[in-house]
């Protein structure tokens, strides 16, 4: 019998394998440490093997991925410099594969596959967490957290925000008929009840913020594109002005002491500080990647030894570009703040300065949630996470496809050339256009 390539790699008709294959890339993110090797290789069976269908697909538009390419290359070339050069050969080609297995993911899955199949993993993670229903106890603030089966309140929070984002976010854009709504609770319910009982002031944080903006978006597509211009440029005026005088009449403190938090981040800024003196050492660089917590070093072990982190792995300094500048040195901090940069841009412009579309938003806030979190956690620069396949995907999101022509889509073309829309994505916004049944 012989499948379809269609019903593998074609966006339109492969909802259900895509689905299949972003919720066993959801688990593998998440449990791959404690089931081991075979959920990577899971992984990587699910993407890498559709090269093979059809690797023409692949090679259209390769020269728009210059930028994540020309990062993962100075990941793997930091092996000549690091002071931990076997490690870093390891982890920098993990690291590359991944960015590849989200390339493969990118042309393959549309949006609401991605959302769908995310929101099918994270109820299966979520429940097997409450299933072995672990707590752990934070020795620096005293509190006792829900951490199920993860490492850290911190990770089982970030799938807990993520299910509460793609539920929404599926409910607003892609419902069809009440079955979707029934399906859709349980999810948003079960993340909503971990991400309390996990205590974690960072997604509980972050997430409203993102919904806000979202549906802010959301409403713009009321407005023409000249009215979303002036909007969006007078609020990105008052939003910097907002938080340069909230900072300085303390409401930081304010917002903390709603968490529990103080000023120092429950030790957060003192690991600043820690990282900041360690770029000092070499600030263009780096020490190499993945080659600063490393066992046997000193610097590492003090840390370890000072957060009581007995495992003596799975740490960082609490701070995607501190921990950039002391792996890879200014030069890689400034590549991977240039591909945040560049896709938050890139998925905003489509949505304000172009044709409306429902994955522009939706990818602007995956962008928005990552960037808060940036500033708290490590989540982007670590292969086999689902912070850095998302930031790829979304990135490789932003290339324009050619379509392939037919009667229909001639017929179209003129019209669609009047209106100014892209190629990319031809089908995206059809469900959000009908609007929630």
């Amino acid at each position: 019998m012989k499948i379809p390539k269609s019903l593998l790699i074609d966006p339109e008709k492969n909802s259900v394998y895509g689905a299949f294959a972003v919720a066993v890339s959801i688990w593998a993110f998440s449990y791959s440490v404690i089931f081991g090797q075979v959920l990577i290789l899971a992984y990587y069976a699910v993407w890498l093997p559709l090269i093979l269908v059809d690797y023409r697909r692949f090679l259209r538009q390769l020269s728009s991925a210059w930028l994540p390419l020309l990062f993962a290359a100075y990941v793997c070339f930091s092996v000549f410099w690091s002071q931990a050069p076997g490690v870093t050969a390891r982890t920098s080609v993990q690291y590359f594969s991944h960015i590849a297995c989200a390339y493969v993911a990118a042309r393959t899955v549309s949006v609401r596959t991605l959302t769908i199949g995310a929101l099918i993993g994270i109820f299966v993670v979520l429940i097997y967490s409450l299933k072995v229903g672990n707590y752990s106890e934070d020795v620096l603030d005293g509190t006792v957290n829900f951490v199920g089966a993860f490492a850290s309140k911190n990770q089982i929070g970030f799938v807990g925000s993520l299910g509460i984002y793609f539920c929404v976010v599926f409910l607003a854009f892609y419902r069809r008929g009440r079955l979707s709504l029934i399906l859709a609770v349980p999810v948003v319910l079960l993340s909503a009840y971990v991400l309390v009982v996990s205590h974690s002031a960072t997604s509980m944080a972050s997430i409203p913020a993102v919904l806000a903006l979202v549906a802010l978006l959301a409403m713009s597509k009321l407005l023409s594109r000249r009215y979303r211009r002036v909007i969006f440029l007078i609020g990105a005026g008052l939003l910097v002005v907002t938080a340069f005088v909230a900072l300085n009449l303390g409401l930081m403190d304010f917002v903390l002491g709603l968490f529990g938090k103080d000023s120092t981040l429950t030790g957060r800024t003192y690991l600043w500080e820690q990282g900041w003196n360690a770029v000092q050492k070499s600030p263009v660089l780096g020490v190499g990647y993945a080659a600063y917590w490393v066992q046997g070093f000193a610097e590492a072990e003090r840390l370890w030894n000072e957060f009581y982190i007995t495992t003596r792995t799975g740490f960082h300094f609490h701070n995607t570009y501190i921990e950039a500048l002391v792996e890879l040195g200014f030069v890689g901090a400034t590549l991977v703040s240039l591909i945040m940069l560049r896709t938050l841009y890139g998925h905003v412009s489509a949505v304000i300065f172009r044709t409306w579309q429902a994955d522009s938003v939706i990818l602007f806030g995956v962008m928005v949630l990552l960037l808060i979190r940036s500033f708290v956690e490590v989540e982007i620069l670590n292969p086999y996470i689902m912070g850095s396949f998302l930031m790829y995907f979304s990135f490789f999101k932003l290339v324009r496809l050619p379509v392939t022509r037919t009667r229909r889509s001639q017929a179209l073309e003129p019209a669609e050339a009047a209106r100014g829309e892209a190629d990319w994505p031809r089908h995206a916004g059809r469900p959000a256009a009908a609007g929630p049944s």
